[in-house]
C-alpha cells in the first residue's frame, strides 16, 4: 500500500479564521491525534492571507484517508465547520517518494 499526502487549503469567511480552528480543535484535533493512520498532520495559518489555513496530511495508505471522511466527527465537523468557510475546500493529493524521518 501507498502511503498518501494531502495538500489542502481552507478560506474562512472575513475574520472567522480563528473560530475555524476552535472549531478543528474540538472536532478533529483529538481525533486526529488517536488516529494510526495520520502519520503526519500540519495546520498552519497562511502568512500572507489572513483568512487562509493551509493543511497537510499524511496518511499511511489511500484506505485510511477516505475511510476517516466516512467517520461520525468528521460529519459533526463539517456541519460546524462549512458555514465559517467560503466554498468547498481545495484538495491536492499526492504520493510522497521521500519523508525525512519516515
Amino acid at each position: 500500500m501507498s502511503k498518501v499526502a494531502l495538500f489542502i487549503k481552507h478560506k474562512s469567511l472575513p475574520g472567522k479564521r480563528d473560530q475555524v480552528r476552535s472549531v478543528w480543535e474540538r472536532h478533529m484535533q483529538p481525533r486526529i491525534a488517536r488516529n494510526k493512520a495520520h502519520e503526519a498532520y500540519f495546520y498552519c495559518y497562511d502568512d500572507n492571507d489572513a483568512d487562509s489555513i493551509w493543511v497537510y496530511q499524511q496518511y499511511s495508505d489511500r484506505e485510511s484517508s477516505q475511510a476517516f471522511l466516512e467517520t461520525p466527527g468528521y460529519a459533526d465537523y463539517l456541519k460546524e465547520v462549512e458555514p465559517l468557510l467560503v466554498g468547498t475546500p481545495e484538495i491536492a493529493a499526492a504520493t510522497p517518494v521521500w519523508v525525512k524521518g519516515a
